[in-house]
């Protein structure tokens, strides 16, 4: 049976890897920074426990329909339309796509743990914090170098 204070500590959990993983978008002057990364991770989490909460009280035949997840799978769904709308055109770019990435991510960390999956949700934590810093930064390095250069003062 899940307990008050198991579901505290859960929802506690997932906001702050979700603020972890909003906390290098929102250094990196991202639309979707802390803030929205740790809300969408604790409100993934409160949709499992939910999950949990319905299969335990609620009762399914588990032998027969095993685990209930429709509302984690329509939380998916949502997801996908939050992270869409971050994804817009600029000029003859597309931006966002890693911020909607982000965001799914948190979701699936959420989910994570609220289900009490807590070394899978620190690890793809850790894991999605580090595809985002180091490997964004050298991502930003190697653009530097394809910028071209342009020497205003012997330009003619």
């Amino acid at each position: 049976m899940i307990t008050e204070s198991i579901i505290i500590l859960r929802l506690i959990v997932a906001a702050f890897l979700g603020a972890f993983i909003g906390f290098e978008r929102e250094r990196s002057h991202k639309a979707a920074g802390l803030r929205t990364h740790a809300l969408t991770a604790m409100a993934s989490a409160l949709l499992a426990i939910i999950t949990i909460y319905i299969n335990q009280n609620f009762g399914l035949d588990s032998e027969r329909y095993g685990f209930d997840s429709r509302i984690l799978a329509n939380a998916i769904v949502g997801i996908g339309f939050i992270g869409g709308g971050a994804i817009i055109r600029f000029t003859d770019r597309v931006v966002g796509t890693t911020t909607a990435a982000s965001l799914f991510s948190v979701a699936a960390i959420g989910i994570a743990t609220g289900l009490g999956m807590y070394f899978a949700s620190l690890t793809a934590a850790l894991l999605a914090y580090l595809l985002l810093a180091v490997v964004g930064y050298f991502q930003r390095e190697i653009e530097k170098k394809d910028e071209p250069k342009i020497d205003i003062i012997n330009h003619e």
